[in-house]
């Protein structure tokens, strides 16, 4: 739908089946903004820029830095890895297309896809974690597997991921990337629309990179 006055990179989209919300999430290096589609053409731009604005706010928020993310590393090495090698090094890369995480034993580097800093905590952890546990153990068998039975989101950050390859494979949108073993977080910034004055806000799930991704 073309509206003057929306940014470059966004597209406005709109449903039949959207009667009361207003919702913009990540899409295939765009940013995708839902609207209903009776919405007047005249007030769609000025949710476009809100829910804009909250998006990239939220995602400010989101970023780690590499020196974080090997602050995390070595926090959850001790604490469910004790006794563990450290890593020499933990970093964000852009580079991993099919990977979330990989690691080299040899000089003890591990390196995050930078699609996972949007994603929950405590799969960001899992990742951090099945990286360092190769550290020890180079392959998937029950050694390598007893090392992770500390963590206690274990599952449910294996489901998350296996949530987003499934739907990544079955060409569903509206998600994030995806891996091996086992989908988004912090609700997308919506806004409810009521029949007269501006609304409130209501969030919804989070939304998208493209093709599935495997571990490592």
């Amino acid at each position: 739908m073309d509206v003057p006055g929306v940014p470059p990179g966004v597209e406005v989209r709109t449903s039949a089946r959207r009667r009361r919300t207003v919702t913009a999430y990540r899409e295939r290096g765009r940013t995708v903004v839902l609207v209903p589609a009776r919405m007047p053409r005249a007030q769609i731009l000025g949710y476009v820029q809100e829910l804009v604005g909250r998006l990239e706010a939220r995602e400010r928020r989101a970023s780690r830095s590499d020196a974080d993310l090997q602050d995390r590393a070595a926090e959850l090495s001790r604490r469910y890895l004790p006794g563990g090698p450290l890593p020499a090094s933990v970093r964000w890369v852009d580079n991993q297309e099919r990977r979330w995480g990989s690691c080299t034993p040899l000089d003890a580097s591990i390196r995050l896809s930078s699609r996972l800093q949007q994603m929950p905590r405590h799969v960001i952890d899992y990742v951090l974690l099945h990286e360092l546990a190769h550290l020890q153990v180079a392959g998937h068998g029950p050694d390598f597997h007893a090392l992770l039975t500390g963590y206690p989101k274990l599952a449910e950050a294996q489901a998350f991921l296996a949530g987003v390859d499934h739907a990544i494979l079955h060409g569903l949108t509206g998600v994030v990337a995806s891996s091996p073993e086992a989908p988004p977080q912090e609700p997308e910034p919506s806004r409810a629309v009521p029949s007269a004055p501006r609304p409130a806000v209501a969030p919804r799930a989070d939304a998208p990179p493209p093709e599935p991704a495997t571990l490592w």
